[in-house]
């Protein structure tokens, strides 16, 4: 079995520079399967950042992935404004109710309190280990809900889109306290040497227009981005869903990574914005590293890397959105496993003839 000639933050760094690595860099985005590592309920993360911490830690030193990102759920934000989120005894939490019972009460929102408010301080403290025990050779990254997804957890995703149609003041109003809150956030990952990890599930075109998602979410992911660059950290922005509309845009927004869902072409990808981001995706989550054998993953991976694989800005391999909590031990690590075997640079022809 081929194993690691790097660390990841060694692999990172040459890679950017474009010198030679031993690999891609890959990372299956592991979220509560790190619960499955350390034998504990996902519920148990709740107001636990010593148990997260442990967990994605473990998660890491058993696959041997490029980027550790603490995250839980994308309620953590919301959470703290005042949203009640349900915590399944062993499964992600979900929305159960949220901030706002009707628009009239917008103007008593306030920005969450990174260090006070709900379950942020317990991520912090998560990353906050991370670092200190791993962060010399690799990247912790904290996730980072984006304002707009943020705004639908405040007042309901189809209150906001209501708003967005009828009422774009408070829309707006909206998705500048979430803006407020992720720019607290992203100060308190970024002081503790971590980077936000973007994550915007409800700009996908999906959900709302191209021309919406310029009005709506541009404006405020741009000045999110604008921050986290001012403080000299690069931006991986993952949209769930179709996104091929907003592609130029998520690129003039700032990012530097565009996490791309399984829905997407990753070929198109790079033909349409390749020269102006790196690309990461997108081995299907559910249908192949949840569900599928070893040799589907094998050949998702291998599928991944060709069409990517000299994207003029990067390629990581990754899975295309967060992985199911069961997902196999066993297709995680042979997608670590098949992209140690590629290697790199990558003999293309040797690719296309195996099996």
């Amino acid at each position: 079995m081929t194993v690691d000639q790097m660390t990841p933050i060694e692999r990172f760094n040459a890679y950017n520079k474009g010198e030679p690595v031993d690999r891609l860099p890959c990372v299956p985005i592991v979220g509560n399967t790190a619960a499955r590592v350390i034998g504990v309920k996902v519920s148990d993360f709740k107001g636990n950042g010593k148990l997260i911490a442990r967990a994605q830690i473990e998660a890491y030193r058993l696959f041997k992935y490029d980027i550790i990102r603490i995250f839980t759920d994308l309620y953590t934000q919301a959470e703290a404004m005042g949203a009640k989120v349900y915590y399944p005894l062993d499964e992600t939490a979900y929305l159960e109710a949220p901030t706002l019972n009707d628009v009239s009460e917008i103007d008593r929102l306030q920005p969450a309190d990174p260090y006070k408010d709900g379950n942020l301080p317990h991520h912090l403290e998560a990353m906050e280990i991370a670092v200190e025990e791993v962060g010399r050779e690799v990247v912790v990254t904290g996730a980072l809900t984006c304002p707009f997804t943020n705004a639908s957890f405040l007042i309901g995703t189809e209150n906001l889109i209501r708003l967005v149609l009828k009422n774009p003041q408070a829309a707006h109003k909206l998705c500048e306290v979430s803006l407020q809150t992720n720019l607290a956030y992203a100060k308190a990952i970024m002081d503790l040497g971590c980077a936000p990890s973007l994550t915007d599930a409800m700009s996908s075109c999906t959900v709302i227009s191209p021309r919406l998602f310029q009005e709506f979410s541009f404006p405020y992911l741009k000045r999110l981005i604008d921050y986290i660059h001012s403080r000299g950290k690069a931006v991986t922005l993952h949209i769930c869903g179709n996104t091929k509309g907003i592609w130029s845009l998520m690129a003039d927004a700032g990012a530097d990574c565009i996490s791309i869902d399984n829905d997407i072409d990753l070929l198109e990808a790079k033909q349409v914005v390749g020269d102006r981001v790196r690309l990461m995706g997108n081995v299907r989550p559910s249908e192949i590293m949840l569900e599928g054998s070893p040799a589907d993953v094998r050949h998702a991976v291998r599928e991944c890397v060709k069409k990517a694989y000299d994207n003029p800005k990067g390629y990581v391999v990754a899975s295309g959105c967060s992985l199911p909590t069961e997902t196999p031990f066993n297709n995680i690590h042979t997608m670590l496993d098949t992209v140690r075997e590629i290697g790199y640079p990558v003999d293309i022809e040797k690719l296309r003839q195996a099996q």
